[in-house]
């Protein structure tokens, strides 16, 4: 089982505006079986070293220096630590503190070493989470269930969530030829349905309020169209998963919600791509590294594609945003792209880490500007 803790964009925020005379950021790839983290524990205290001899060679304070790597000594040596993980851990450390985030994707190792945190692998675990909700909706019954990438899903208790149908309704069924009385015609059972909906609406929208997690509807008509006529919910994915999923198991579920899921992503990066064209036409678009920097440094970018595994080396003037480009890493450099991206993130863009194919024309970011160049 992966044990994961991605940070809230909120504190990726944070993160992105802390500074320190050493800020170390090590990634490296870890596994949820216990009995093979060895090789794991080899790679942080291998990375480690190599974040201590790139301080000494800029002859960073020895006692700090003590101070920062006891922090990583004191996770690399904790066996209970190392019995919970997931696919990738994110180590950043200070002389003050230490912390850690366990990611369910799939990172290789990097050592970055500088006055702040290399934050653009953090970045790539909420560009795209690894986790939705499944709504499986029919008359007779109602299930709300958590689908995780590579763990197994599992079944969200609600208190508020009718049983069905006809619980919501209070009568025995909302089919119309067995309402009689006052409900006696099919417009009388879309009445039913539609109050059974509003109350699965309100019993989710407790629960997901304020959250960004991708909701995805496994209903058949006319539930389907009933429910995302009341939907209150901001993130209800358009595609859903067609039929009745009463007979379908949790396991089930989260494996047809995967592919809606990659569709929904794919389609976001492809119309992005298409404004970053249209945009363009307009001078309001860029690949180049050295505008972009000065656009994030002055608040001017709204949507920031960045390549996830790249780092250019090098500095951005913090009034200016003019780059300096470096020829390798080093104490005194830090990665320009993260920096930009942590710029526009701090500025409210919309900043998305992915691979450098989706990128237009293969470069290392593409942004879209609020204001012409």
């Amino acid at each position: 089982m992966l044990h994961v803790d991605i940070p809230t964009l909120p504190e990726l925020r944070r993160l992105v505006g802390e500074r320190a005379d050493a800020c170390v950021s090590i990634y490296l790839p870890t596994t949820p079986v216990t009995q093979d983290v060895a090789a794991s524990r080899l790679a942080l205290k291998k990375l480690a070293k190599k974040a201590a001899s790139q301080l000494r060679a800029v002859g960073f304070d020895k006692r700090r220096l003590k101070e920062l790597t006891s922090h990583i000594d004191d996770i690399e040596k904790d066996d209970e630590f190392w019995r919970l993980q997931a696919n990738s851990l994110a180590v950043l450390a200070t002389p003050e503190r230490v912390r850690t985030f366990r990611l369910p994707n799939h990172l290789s190792e990097i050592v970055e070493v500088s006055d702040r945190f290399h934050l653009k692998p953090l970045l790539r675990s909420v560009t795209f989470p690894h986790e939705a909700f499944v709504l499986a909706l029919s008359e007779n019954k109602v299930r709300l269930v958590e689908a995780f990438a590579e763990l197994p899903a599992r079944e969200v208790k609600l208190k508020a969530m009718p049983k069905s149908a006809s619980d919501a309704a209070g009568v025995a069924s909302v089919n119309s030829t067995s309402l009689g009385g006052f409900f006696s015609g099919r417009a009388d059972q879309a009445v039913l349905l539609r109050q059974y909906t509003r109350k699965v609406d309100a019993a989710v929208r407790a629960l997901l309020a304020g959250r960004t997690t991708p909701l995805i509807l496994a209903a058949a008509q006319p539930l389907e169209s009933i429910f995302r006529s009341v939907n209150s919910y901001p993130h209800l994915l358009e595609e859903g998963i067609v039929g009745n999923a009463d007979r379908m198991t949790p396991g089930k579920l989260a494996e047809l919600a995967r592919p809606v899921l990659d569709k929904h992503y794919h389609a976001e990066i492809e119309a992005i791509g298409r404004r970053f064209a249209e945009a363009r036409g307009a001078r309001r678009a860029t690949t180049d590294i050295a505008d972009a920097a000065r656009a994030a440094t002055f608040g001017a970018i709204e949507v920031l594609l960045v390549d996830m595994d790249q780092v250019v080396p090098g500095t951005v003037d913090d009034v200016t945003g003019a780059v300096k480009f470096a020829k390798e890493e080093g104490a005194t450099t830090y990665g320009v792209v993260d920096e930009i991206a942590g710029r526009a993130l701090a500025s409210g863009a919309h900043v998305l880490a992915v691979r450098k194919e989706d990128i237009p024309q293969g470069a290392s970011l593409a942004a879209i500007l609020r204001t012409a160049l």
